[in-house]
Formats: structure tokens, C-alpha cells, sequence
């Protein structure tokens, strides 16, 4: 079907939620895609750094086709192949940090004094090291957005079991307890955590909220990477808060890292409260920050809830929450659920994505291939900064240079696929595939761009 036609179809059918590019795209093979002419297109946004394997990866491709032919959906009331094996490989990928990420500063200290866990875990303090390298236990959702729902639901219900079984130890009013406790969840100014109304009231982005008030309640933003207002709130509130959620680094803002300091201290701050540290991996997950596999590990901390979604099936919906077992246990049969989280398809993909990012030895080539491309960035005329981690960058234009939104429409004439996250910012989140000759052909686009 032509351009016209789609677009025609569209403009009768289709709600107008995104301002589409005047582009038809219909196949792809590695780091390019074609549209209905057959022109070719260097793809440097990666479906927002969804296609971790490139485009058609024999991998992936066969693992679907296979699972397709064979059984497509049956809903979680039934065990099916390959969810298990997901589930254990994301664990051990969150598991496969530095060594030193659980000792002393990493996750938080000792247990707070005289809190045993005599209710199975409820009752340990979160991220204590000696938890640190256990099991996770998984979730399964469709995007990103469901698995910080997820998150934000577990960290809640963490801290009203945590509190009922601390009453119950004591003696105490457990209803009591439970109905008093902990329910504010802590984010970052600049985030970006979802669409839905709990997850668009933990983005805190005022302009992304208004025109859908009132939100649920129930959150507060700092500043990110201020470690004094951080602690300030928890001098105030802590004992109101139940989690931090934080983005490790920062994608719909334009990539901003967390420092390491920052992190540290919101590690300690929740550790030290009884509260969880949520690490939002959506973006900055799977191997997109090059060395290892999740963006907290390039930090020196050990959360307690970590949120996947994007490159962990290259392109096929999905999402996932994973929680260290003793946090993730607070879930009971009937507390949350989804129809098509963790389906065959779905579960499949993951599996074949997860095993090609190890086989092809995906780690080192992002961190090699990131740190090309921001020092060919920071070389061309008009690029006035250049950040970012492995293969999530970002490249703030200068106040002479075109804005970064005209830079997009015009790479399309040039044969590019580029993203602006703001007037004078371009991000790039291209398949984990890329190599420097892709790079080095970006570049040679961009200076007749800027």
C-alpha cells in the first residue's frame, strides 16, 4: 500500500496521537529500513531503542515464526514454554554487575537493628547485601508502562505487609498498620516512567500533566542529582515513603545520567527507611549503556525493583518487573495480572533476543562503538555538548545550528532515521548491531545537516 493511501487511511481511522513522519516504512534488515519506494534508511532511532538486535535478526525472526506455528496465546492460567528460562535469564543478568555492587556504600548497609525476618522477608531491610545476589522474580507485562505499574502497585503493597507484620511482631494492630502505612512513592524532575495515569503522575513533567488532571496522588519529585533535596524529603516525609523510582539515565529528557553519588545516596536513604529503590530500565536496560547488562550496575548499587521493557524482545511488546524475591513475594494470586503479559509470542522473542545479545558479545561492542560515536558527535560544527552512556546519546545543538526538530524532517530527505527529544537536543538510541562504519555514515549526513 502506497504512502498516500496509509496516510489517507489514517487521517480516517486512526486517533491523531502522534505527528507521523512523511515516511512509509515496510522492511528492514540490520540497521536499515526501506520504505514503499524501496529507498533505504540509516535507522539511528531503533524504534526508541526497541530493536536491540536490528531489524529482522534471523534469530528473532525464526524464534516467532517457529512459536507462531505452534501456539500463540493461552493466557497465565497455564504454565508455557520458555517463561521460566526468561525469567531465570533476566535474574541472572541482574545478578551480573561488578562484584563489589552489594558490599558496603553499594546496597545500603546493615538491616536497620532488631528487625528479623520472621515474616519471610518482609520484615528485611531492602537491598541488604546479604539479599543482594539472590533470585529476582519476574513479572511479566507488554510495555514499559505496565511494568512501572507493576512497580509502583509492589512497592505499596510491600510497605503495607512490611508494616502489618512488624504490628503483628509487636503485638499490635495489624489492620491498623497497614492502613497507616508507607505510600509515597519518590521520582526525579525530568522523568518519564509512562502514559498511563499512575505512571503519567510519576513523570514529572508538568506539561505532560495538565491537560489530564486530576492524577492519582501519592508522588513527590526532587530535582535529579540533588542529593540535599533528597534528603530533605526524607527528613520530612520518610516516614511516608515507600519508594524512590528513578531512571539511571534520563531518556525522554534529552539523556541525563544520575550520578553516582545521587544514586548512592537515594540507596541509603530508602534502605535506612524501609523503602524500595526502583530502578526504571526501560530505556537504559539490555545492554544499551554497554559493559553490563542493566544501567544500575554502571553505578554502584543494588535496587530493589527493576522495570524492563524495549530492547528485551527487539521489538516485540513486552515489559517486565523484576524484584528480589523477598520484596517480590508481597505479591499473592489475584493481586495483579495481565491477559497477554508473558505470552508464547512474547516469552519466545525474549528468549531468542536475550541469547543472540550474549552470543554476538553485544557488551563490549556498545561500550566501543557509544564511545565513537559521542567523540565523532562532538567534532561536528554545531554540536554544542555530547552525553551519554554506551549507545543512549545525546547531542545539544548549538543556538546557531538549525533546531533539532528541523534536523530530523531533513535527515529524512539525507537517508537518516533521527529523533529530537527537544528544540536543540538529538538523541540516539540506534539497534545494539551498530557498528563505527554506521557511525562514520551518520556523521557524513549530519554535517550536511547542521
Amino acid at each position: 500500500m502506497s504512502l498516500q493511501t496509509e496516510q489517507e487511511l489514517e487521517s480516517a481511522y486512526v486517533m491523531n496521537t502522534f505527528a507521523r513522519k512523511p515516511v512509509e516504512l515496510v522492511r528492514g534488515e540490520g540497521m536499515a529500513v526501506f520504505d514503499d519506494a524501496g529507498r533505504e534508511y540509516l535507522d539511528f532511532i531503533g524504534g526508541i531503542g526497541a530493536v536491540s538486535l536490528g531489524h529482522c535478526h534471523p534469530a528473532l525472526a525464526d524464534a516467532l515464526a517457529d512459536q507462531a506455528g505452534k501456539l500463540v496465546h493461552v493466557s497465565n492460567y497455564y504454565y508455557v514454554e520458555h517463561r521460566g528460562e526468561v525469567a531465570r535469564m533476566l535474574s541472572d543478568l541482574l545478578n551480573a554487575g561488578p562484584q563489589d555492587a552489594a558490599g558496603e556504600g553499594g546496597a545500603g548497609g546493615a538491616s536497620p537493628a532488631g528487625e528479623e525476618a520472621a515474616d519471610g522477608g518482609l520484615l528485611a531491610s531492602p537491598a541488604d547485601p546479604s539479599a543482594a545476589r539472590g533470585a529476582w522474580k519476574t513479572f511479566f507485562a507488554n510495555s514499559g508502562a505496565e511494568a512501572n505499574e507493576c512497580a509502583i502497585k509492589l512497592a505499596r503493597l510491600h510497605a503495607r505487609k512490611r508494616a502489618a507484620a512488624r504490628a503483628a511482631a509487636c503485638g499490635g494492630d495489624a489492620q491498623a498498620a497497614q492502613d497507616s502505612a508507607a505510600r509515597l512513592v519518590v521520582v526525579l524532575e525530568g522523568s518519564f516512567h509512562g502514559r498511563t495515569l499512575a505512571t503519567l503522575a510519576a513523570t514529572a513533567q508538568p506539561a505532560k500533566q495538565e491537560a489530564f488532571q486530576p492524577l492519582p496522588d501519592g508522588f513527590a519529585a526532587v530535582p535529579q542529582n540533588d542529593v540535599a533535596a533528597l534528603e530533605a524529603l526524607f527528613a520530612r516525609r520518610g516516614g511516608e515513603v515507600c519508594a524512590v523510582m528513578v531512571e539511571c539515565v534520563q531518556g525522554e529528557s534529552g539523556v541525563h545520567p544520575c550520578t553516582a553519588e545521587f544514586l548512592q545516596a537515594a540507596r541509603r536513604l530508602t534502605a535506612e527507611a524501609g523503602a524500595l529503590l526502583v530502578c526504571d530500565e526501560i530505556q537504559c536496560g539490555v545492554y544499551r549503556c554497554g559493559t553490563y547488562p542493566f544501567g544500575f550496575q554502571h553505578f554502584g548499587i543494588v535496587p530493589d525493583v527493576v522495570t524492563v521493557a524495549k530492547g528485551v524482545a527487539s521489538g516485540m511488546p513486552m515489559g517486565a518487573c523484576c524484584a528480589r524475591a523477598e520484596v517480590a513475594d508481597a505479591f499473592e494470586p489475584g493481586d495483579h495480572g495481565s491477559t497477554f503479559g508473558g505470552s508464547c509470542l512474547a516469552m519466545a522473542a525474549a528468549e531468542a533476543t536475550l541469547c543472540a545479545l550474549f552470543e554476538e558479545g553485544i557488551a563490549e561492542r556498545v561500550e566501543r562503538v557509544g564511545a565513537y560515536l559521542r567523540e565523532r558527535l562532538s567534532t561536528l560544527p554545531g554540536v554544542a555538548e555530547v552525553r551519554g552512556l554506551g549507545l543512549m546519546v545525546a547531542a545539544d545543538l548549538a543556538p546557531e545550528a538549525p533546531a533539532a526538530p528541523d534536523v530530523v524532517a531533513r535527515g529524512l530527505d539525507a537517508g537518516v532515521l533521527l529523533n529530537a527529544t527537544g528544540p536543540r537536543t538529538l538523541r540516539f538510541l540506534p539497534p545494539l548491531v551498530c557498528e563505527e562504519r554506521h557511525v562514520d555514515a551518520l556523521v557524513e549526513k549530519l554535517v550536511g545537516l547542521l
